[in-house]
């Protein structure tokens, strides 16, 4: 009983060894892999400024003509029927949004374009 006392005390006392594996991990922004816009839905919200970007899921380019765009969305009004790709509803704030998105004026520092349709039936993925 005495030994295993003695044995707990020097384990408490001793140091940790150090590895690789227990050193914290950087915090991630998004998740790894790209960035697959044909599974964003529900409310958006829409940033302008460039600065902010590290806190963007993702940057986007309006494009004025359907056929270059990658996802077409179409904008409700109420968030409850955003629940299919390509339908969005606007955020009030970034905090309240289910995605953050940076908009872009350079369609080459985009990951994805987007077009507003005024049909709702014609919301979706061009992929």
């Amino acid at each position: 009983m005495f030994f295993s006392f003695v044995l707990s005390a020097l384990l408490a006392l001793a140091p940790a060894p150090h590895s690789a594996a227990s050193a914290p991990l950087p915090a991630r922004s998004r998740a790894a892999g790209p960035l697959e816009p044909c599974k964003i839905y529900g409310s958006v919200y829409l940033e302008t400024d460039p600065s902010r970007r590290s806190y963007c899921f993702g940057t986007v380019y309006v494009e004025s003509e359907e056929a270059f765009a990658d996802l077409i969305v179409f904008k409700e009004s109420n968030k409850l029927f955003a629940d299919k790709t390509g339908l969005w509803a606007d955020a009030p704030a970034r905090d309240f949004a289910d995605y953050v998105l940076l908009v872009t004026t350079d369609r080459s520092r985009a990951d994805f374009a987007i077009h507003y349709t005024k049909v709702r039936s014609f919301a979706g993925c061009k992929q």
